[in-house]
């Protein structure tokens, strides 16, 4: 099966001049030193020659910084010590992090230039007053006018969202929610808004000034935004942060689950289920049809879902079919003759 091999390339919190208050960038990536051209270099040497099979694409991604906003010589030293790689064809694309309120033309026809592919624009919300209660030092009309600009130059978009943002609702998230698809990126990721040590957030939860969202709450957001991606054809390519160490350790509090992801995917699948037994003649059985690769997913973490659907007395009403055949992530009742 051919896949896209990334590799990552940390500048934490190079090129931004705000401090969000959930901002620890360098407890995240657990680096401190500025990455040079020669690290670079090193690491995508490094990476292409580790063995990792054998690709169909290799895209090298620059995490963690607001790249378009550094200064324009450590830009082009950053890109350009990617370029020797892409004109080998050994490296296909670039893909970059970066605040929506730093891209303009100029900075559009500097990533042309150097072949960048896809650009992640860090959103977060589209309510301003939750954006200043972040201190993002954005509004959401920045993010209007850069996704347009970046798509305009054939440039791929993705927009990271928070969840659980102060000052949030279920009314500013709903708006966000409908605010980014009318934009329609190419994709999105879904990060539920953890308390780390050294933030100015970890300040205020000490202080009862913040509440995190609970796992389960922060799980049902994160299904719910989702299935309206999904329903746009919006693709969700990430839901949770990176687990790791570092992370770990910096955690203060919050919605925290290494498999944040799974978790979200397993609500939805028990959510279609509920809704698909709910429809069916009572008395009779069915073979309840999953892709053979769904099982842990429908079964939920430590089995959840098969004790919520025992409780809503619907357990008894099928045999479980795993079938290679079914498309992933749905569901489809026979009934047994």
């Amino acid at each position: 099966m051919s896949r896209q091999l990334v590799i990552p390339v940390f500048i934490p919190h190079e090129g931004c001049p705000h401090c969000c208050v959930f901002c620890n960038q360098h407890r995240i990536s657990g680096q401190r030193r500025k990455v040079t051209a020669g690290d670079v270099h090193r690491t995508i040497e490094d990476w292409l020659g580790y063995g990792r099979g054998n690709p169909a694409t290799v895209q090298v991604a620059f995490f963690g910084g607001s790249f378009t906003g550094l200064p324009l010589e450590r830009q082009e030293e950053l890109l350009g010590a990617v370029q020797p790689w892409l004109e080998r064809n050994l490296v296909h694309s670039i893909r970059l992090s970066t605040r929506p309120d730093y891209i303009d033309t100029r900075v559009t026809d500097l990533l042309c230039r150097y072949r960048v592919g896809v650009v992640e624009l860090g959103v977060q919300s589209m309510d301003d007053s939750v954006l200043s209660c972040c201190r993002r030092g954005h509004l959401a009309r920045h993010t209007r006018q850069a996704i347009p600009l970046l798509r305009r130059v054939g440039l791929q978009v993705g927009a990271q969202l928070m969840l659980g943002l102060p000052g949030e609702s279920r009314q500013t998230l709903r708006a966000t929610v409908d605010a980014v698809i009318a934009l329609a990126p190419d994709f999105v990721r879904i990060y539920p808004l953890l308390v780390l040590a050294g933030s100015e957030l970890a300040y205020r939860y000490e202080q009862g000034q913040y509440r995190p969202l609970s796992l389960e709450y922060a799980v049902l957001l994160a299904a719910w935004m989702k299935k309206r991606f999904d329903a746009a054809t919006i693709s969700v390519v990430r839901m949770g942060l990176q687990a790791g160490p570092e992370l770990e350790e910096a955690l203060v509090a919050g919605p925290y689950h290494p498999a944040f992801g799974e978790l979200v995917q397993s609500r939805i699948m028990l959510q279609k289920a509920r809704k698909l037994l709910a429809g069916a003649a009572p008395g009779k059985r069915y073979l309840l049809r999953i892709n053979s690769r769904d099982q842990s997913i429908f079964r939920g973490f430590r089995s959840a879902n098969l004790r919520r659907l025992a409780h809503l007395g619907l357990l008894d009403r099928f045999t479980l079919h795993p079938d290679p055949a079914q498309p992933r992530m749905t569901l489809s009742l026979v009934p047994v003759s």
